[in-house]
C-alpha cells in the first residue's frame, strides 16, 4: 500500500491570516509530503508494508515510527482545520469539557499552557481516556496518543517551528491563540 498526500478540503491560502499560505506551501506541501515519501520508502519490503496508517504507528518503532506519526499526526491537525470553522463544541462535547475543565475558556487556557510549555517539538493533544474522562496530553517529535496508549485523541495543536514560525517568529502562544479561530469543532465533535 502506498500512502499519498491527500488533497485538502480547502486552498492554501484559504487558513490565512491565521496560517499564511506561504508557511501552508511548506508544512504541507513539503514537510508532509517528506513524511510521506520517507514512509513510503521505509515500509517496502516490511511486514507493515500494507498496513493501514493506525497499525503502523500502533506497532512500529524507530524512524518507521517517526514519519508514520508526523503523517497521521498532520492529516489529524490538518483536517480540524477550516476556513469557516464552528468556533465553539456543543452537545455532549462541550458538556464533557465544561464537566473536565470548568468551561471552555479554561480549557483553551489549559490546553494553551500545555502547548507553550512543551519544551523543543511536538504536539498537544485533548484525548478521550477509556474511562470517558478528557486528558490534555504533550508528546514531543512525532509523539501519538495512539501510539503512547494516552487516549483516543479529539483535537491537536502542531507545536513544530514549522506550523508557525514564518507567521509568529518566536511567539508560540500568539500562534496558539489564533489557531482557535481556525479550529472546527465540527470536526472534533465527530472524533468525540
Amino acid at each position: 500500500m502506498r500512502h499519498e498526500l491527500p488533497t485538502l478540503e480547502y486552498a492554501l491560502d484559504a487558513l490565512s491570516p491565521v496560517i499564511s499560505k506561504q508557511t501552508m506551501e511548506l508544512h504541507w506541501g513539503k514537510h508532509v509530503r517528506a513524511y510521506i515519501n520517507n514512509l513510503n520508502n521505509l515500509i517496502a519490503g516490511t511486514k507493515f508494508e500494507n498496513a493501514s496508517l493506525d497499525r503502523i504507528i500502533k506497532e512500529s518503532e524507530g524512524a518507521l515510527y517517526n514519519n508514520a506519526g508526523q503523517v497521521w499526526n498532520h492529516m489529524f491537525y490538518f483536517e480540524a482545520l477550516s476556513p469557516k470553522p464552528r468556533k465553539t463544541p456543543e452537545g455532549r462535547l462541550l458538556d464533557a469539557i465544561n464537566k473536565q475543565f470548568g468551561s471552555l475558556e479554561t480549557f483553551k487556557e489549559q490546553f494553551n499552557k500545555s502547548a507553550i510549555g512543551l519544551f523543543g517539538s511536538g504536539w498537544t493533544w485533548l484525548v478521550r481516556q477509556e474511562n470517558g474522562t478528557l486528558l490534555i496530553t504533550q508528546e514531543q517529535n512525532a509523539g501519538n496518543p495512539l501510539h503512547n496508549k494516552t487516549g483516543n485523541p479529539l483535537l491537536c495543536a502542531d507545536v513544530w517551528e514549522h506550523a508557525y514560525y514564518m507567521d509568529y517568529q518566536n511567539r508560540r502562544a500568539d500562534y496558539l491563540n489564533a489557531f482557535w479561530e481556525v479550529l472546527d469543532w465540527t470536526v472534533v465533535e465527530k472524533w468525540f
